[in-house]
Formats: C-alpha cells, structure tokens, sequence
C-alpha cells in the first residue's frame, strides 16, 4: 500500500485561496484559516500524522512540552505538592502539610509530572481514602492551573466519587459518658463548653479570657476559619465553666496551642476508652444546631450563622448585627 493510500486527509484549496482538510473516508471538510500553502502542508501533515501514529503523536508532544518548559522533565508530583502550601495560609495551610503525608501518595511523590500515566492516580486512590481522592483532585487541578501538566491525567467523568462517611451529633448520653471519664481538668471544661456554646473545636481553644463581657454575658471572637466575628450569650451554666478557667490569656492554654488534628486524635482516643464511636469533635455542632431547632430556634440568615446563640431556651427574636 502506497503512503498516498495511508492517508486519510487532503488538501483543497477553495476559489476565495482559503485551504481546507478533507476527510477522504467521511468527505468532512475543515477550515484550516490559511492561504499560504507551505503552512497548510505543514497542517495536514501533522493531521496525518496524528492519525496514523498516535504513539508517535503523543511522544512529539512531550518533547514539545519539554522544550517550552525546562523543568518538565524533572518536576516531580512531590514538587507540585510542596508548592501548594506555599499559596495558603492558618489552619488550610496546616491541612494541605498534614494532607500530603498522605502514604498513598507515595506511589507517585517521585513520578515525573509529564510521564504519569492513568493508572497511577488509580494505585493511589485505590490505597487512600476519601481524604486521598479530595486532595488529589486539588494537587491535580493545581499541577493543570499552572501548566505543568499538558492534559488530564484523568478525565473528570473517571474520578471515583466521593462517598463521605455519614456525620451526626454526638448525644446528651455520650456526652455524659464522655465527661465521666475525663480525669483532666482542662480536657473536662474543654468539652463541656463545646457542648454548651457548639463552636469549632479551634475557636473554642483559643478563646481568651479577654473575649468574655461579663457585664452583656457574652463571648466574642473571630473565627479562625473565616475571621468574621461570632457573638454568643451565655448562661449560668457555662459561666460556671468559664469561672474555673484562668482569668488572663487563653481559657485552655495547653489545648490552645496542640494542631487541630492531635485535638481530634485526643478526643477519639477518649470516645474509644469510654465505648462511644461515630462522632467527632464536629459533632458537638451538629448536636449545637439540633438543641437549637428542637427548642424553636429559627434557622439564621447566611450573615448570622457565625453568631451562634445558646439553645437553652427558645430565642423571642434574633438581633441584627446594627441593632
């Protein structure tokens, strides 16, 4: 066979000096926006090409690749996970160097970018978790975002979907059995005040005494999370906890200063000595939001869901942030 014969597309050129690609096998004919016919050879040659070797094809293409940027044949998926960090700040910062420590990842921390290959995300997500397939979504995106990767490595449609393991409250019994057990002072007034005011678990370790208005009955902060600022009112049982607390500086100083993920660790080993599974220290939210509703708290607006009230009985009216 000829390699005329190979081929599947031809040249034409229209009477207004425009070339076009036909498709010898479909007769489709495309536009290829050029009257000079050397770049239109040029264009139906490598159309040609791309059909009859597509292997080739895509070995061209990573030495193109290379030649645009030096560093594609060296960076490694280490490299691009270690510059992510570099772009975040507070506890998403401290999430992304826990995150990337991940053993799963390690199937492909020293893969060159440009040679990774399907299946090696899938060795990876097949060892991780849920955690494993969210992160590496986003080391994905990122190594795209900053064109060190020429195409997907794979397409959205062939991700795993993320199945989240079912989230509740943690209940007034497992509460109980939780304090119960909790021999340390500091551990004891940390998890009472969390059950009591529903805040995250880093906002309420870093409360200070300087954030209580012991005249209005309320404490003040700004969310770490999302630096807006959170009002609540408390009552007599939580100021009996804040009492025992120190009166200068943070009310938890040990806890305030432990990373929010050897918080959780510590409060899972105490659910495990005490028989309790399938919560978290989330949960004491999820528990907030469920005492609020059941005592007839109506559901706040978006600018209010920062200034949580305690559900210890149902509010006449929710304030205004100007009133």
């Amino acid at each position: 066979m000829s390699e005329a014969m190979k081929q599947q597309f031809g040249l034409i050129r229209r009477p207004w000096g425009v070339y076009y690609l036909k498709n010898k096998l479909t007769g489709e004919q495309t536009s290829l926006k050029t009257r000079d016919r050397t770049e239109a050879q040029r264009l139906l040659q490598a159309q040609n090409d791309a059909n009859s070797q597509p292997l080739l094809n895509l070995a061209l293409a990573r030495v193109y690749w290379r030649g645009a940027d030096p560093q594609a044949a060296s960076r490694t998926w280490q490299e691009v996970m270690d510059e992510i960090p570099k772009t975040k700040q507070g506890s998403t910062r401290s999430r992304w160097l826990s995150a990337i420590k991940d053993q799963a990842l390690a199937h492909i921390r020293n893969v060159p970018v440009i040679e990774t290959r399907a299946e090696h995300f899938l060795k990876v997500l097949e060892l991780g978790t849920v955690s494993t397939n969210s992160y590496l979504r986003r080391i994905h995106g990122f190594a795209l975002d900053m064109n060190w990767l020429p195409w997907p490595v794979l397409p959205r449609k062939r991700w795993p979907s993320l199945q989240f393991k079912e989230k509740r409250a943690i209940t007034r019994e497992e509460q109980q059995k939780i304090l119960a057990g909790e021999r340390n002072p500091e551990w004891h007034a940390y998890y009472e005040l969390l059950w009591h005011l529903g805040g995250s678990q880093t906002d309420m370790a870093r409360l200070r005494a300087e954030d209580i208005d012991w005249t209005a009955r309320t404490i003040s902060y700004a969310r770490a999370k999302t630096d807006t600022p959170a009002l609540i009112r408390f009552d007599d049982a939580v100021a009996a906890i804040l009492k025992s607390r120190p009166g200068t500086g943070y009310l938890f100083p040990q806890i305030a200063h432990w990373p929010h993920s050897d918080r959780a660790k510590a409060f899972i080993r105490r659910c495990k000595l005490v028989a309790v599974s399938g919560v978290s220290l989330h949960s004491y939210r999820y528990a907030w939001a469920e005492r609020a509703r059941s005592c007839g708290y109506p559901r706040p607006r978006k600018e209010l869901l920062s200034r949580p009230l305690c559900p210890l009985r149902p509010a006449r009216r929710t304030r205004r942030p100007s009133d």
